[in-house]
């Protein structure tokens, strides 16, 4: 199972095994981590589960596409390059020991 670090607004971090298909977004409501609105319920229509993704990973994502991408433009948090759309992130082998950072805010 790949694990995925959450790390919260408070610095501390929440580690989570997640199903491969699953979302970053559904692991996170899933177990409950904070942060994460998901007003939206992963449609990706709406920017309520914004995350900065560590550096290190970005290379192993799929670029945003136009969806995601636009969706982005409206996020409550400051928009960064490592910005992403947790509901757009499917959960693979490859990405065994993501680490994401929740947005100070979401709405």
């Amino acid at each position: 199972m790949p694990l995925i670090n959450f790390i919260l607004k408070d610095g501390t971090t929440t580690s989570i095994d997640a199903h491969e298909g699953e979302t970053v977004m559904g692991v996170a409501t899933s177990s409950f981590v904070p942060g994460i609105d998901a007003a939206c319920g992963g449609f990706c229509s709406c920017a309520t589960c914004h995350v900065y993704v560590d550096e290190a990973w970005l290379a192993k994502l799929p670029a945003p596409g136009p969806d995601e991408a636009g969706m982005l433009e409206s996020t409550a948090a400051e928009r960064k390059p490592n910005s992403r759309l947790s509901c757009q992130l499917q959960v693979t082998a490859a990405l065994d020991g993501l680490v994401v950072t929740m947005p100070d805010r979401q709405a």
